[in-house]
């Protein structure tokens, strides 16, 4: 019985504790992928909150440089409109000036008729708010002056009379004087009586009145002098009989080149102006801002980095030859320092006993070794580092270094009782 079951329970036994094992494996395996699952979880969440502060981080960036930007060519933008305003106002003369003249004359002479005792005359100033001259150096003008007459019997009878015009200086110099003639435009009875009848009504309501205006030209291409600018004018009417309702002086600018392009074109002209200002200025600071951060367009400290790391190649590449060649020679030196012992070893022979001390604490390796060193003392002297670049940029000076004689050998070395032997 107990032959029996106890198989059984040992078979048992281990089902129990392999159940509890596989139990544990499968535990400690949920477990292990629960915290790798937190621990990939918690780098995610780390992951994020890193970009999401490196775009906060660029994004504000960004957002400083644009706002900065903006207001540079904001800047320069009005700094373009108030330099073409400037060129303009200075540049451009006056386009069109105009004053009403008042004509007087003297009425103390017994006068018969509508004759008046003097011609009528007038005096104009050319000056605006008495201190700002109308007409520019140089600039062409034309003058005229234009008459509202009457369509009166008097003035139909008068026919053909003289507008005189003199300009004068500041001292009262006549600089300049010119004459014109005029008179009313003609027309017949018959076409005065239909347009009496066809624009009755409004000559009835006072809308329109039987006038003339008379354009006289009195200059056409007149231009003052910088040494003696025109301030006034007088003008003269030569004749007793003319009635006049009122009159206008014009002064009206010609312009030619530049000056004509901006005034028949204002608005194209404005453009390329405000534009070329902008493009100008903004090459002008641009310039500076490279100027600023990286010391000009073209750094000279890049241009002088890339010669010196040449420079520096090219001795390091001398440099390297020299330790090579030296290094050939000194191994070619160690071969030959056996046989340079056994020189000294004959030679140690031929001298006796009495000059052995006793034995050698050192071994013959070691002897060799020392001989080897003592022999390359004048090398350590010309090693590369110890070397001038004139003489590394010879070929002469490696030439110099000249293999040990075997006097100079057994001199150095020391006799030890090995030599004996």
């Amino acid at each position: 019985m107990y032959d029996h079951k106890d198989p059984a329970l040992g078979q048992q036994q281990p089902k129990g504790v392999e159940g509890g094992t596989t139990a544990q494996t499968r535990t400690g395996t949920k477990s292990g992928s629960d915290s790798t699952l937190v621990s990939t979880m918690g780098a995610v969440i780390h992951w994020l909150g890193d970009v999401a502060a490196v775009t906060l981080l660029k994004a504000r960036r960004t957002l400083f440089q644009a706002a900065i930007l903006f207001l540079v060519l904001l800047l320069l933008m009005w700094v373009s409109i108030f330099l073409y305003g400037s060129f303009y106002y200075s540049y451009m003369p006056t386009v069109s000036f105009s004053t009403p003249v008042h004509f007087y004359y003297t009425s103390d002479c017994d006068a018969s008729e509508s004759l008046v005792c003097s011609f009528p005359k007038a005096n104009i100033s050319f000056m605006k708010n008495e201190r700002d001259q109308v007409m520019a150096y140089g600039q062409p003008y034309r003058v005229s002056l234009e008459l509202e007459m009457p369509e009166s019997p008097v003035n139909e009878n008068l026919g053909m009379f003289m507008v005189k015009m003199s300009c004068y200086t500041k001292g009262g110099k006549t600089v300049s004087s010119v004459g014109r003639s005029t008179m009313l435009h003609y027309r017949s009875s018959l076409l005065q009586s239909l347009s009496t009848l066809l624009f009755s009504p409004f000559f009835l309501t006072g809308m329109a009145e039987q006038k003339q205006l008379i354009d006289v030209e009195l200059f056409s291409n007149y231009k003052t002098n910088a040494f003696q600018p025109s301030i006034g004018a007088v003008i003269e009417i030569l004749s007793k009989r003319v009635q006049i309702y009122s009159s206008q002086l014009r002064i009206h600018a010609y312009f030619t080149g530049i000056r004509y392009v901006l005034y028949n074109f204002p608005l194209t002209s404005a453009v390329i102006g405000v534009a070329t200002n902008f493009a100008f200025l903004s090459v002008i600071v641009l310039f500076s801002y490279l100027q600023f951060i990286w010391g000009g367009i073209w750094p000279p400290n890049q241009v002088r980095v890339r010669v010196m790391m040449g420079d520096n190649t090219r001795i390091q590449q001398r440099r390297e030859e020299a330790r090579k060649r030296m290094e050939k020679e000194s191994s070619q030196n160690d071969l030959r320092a056996p046989e340079v012992i056994g020189s000294v070893t004959e030679a140690s022979d031929f001298k006796g006993d009495d000059e052995v001390a006793g034995p050698s604490s050192k071994s013959p390796s070691e002897t060799i070794y020392a001989s080897g060193t003592d022999v390359p003392d004048a090398k350590e002297d010309e090693s590369p580092d110890s070397k001038k670049p004139e003489e590394e940029d010879s070929s002469d000076a490696l030439d110099e270094c000249q293999e040990p004689q075997p006097e100079e050998t057994t001199l150095r070395q020391r006799p030890g009782p090995w030599m004996s032997l």
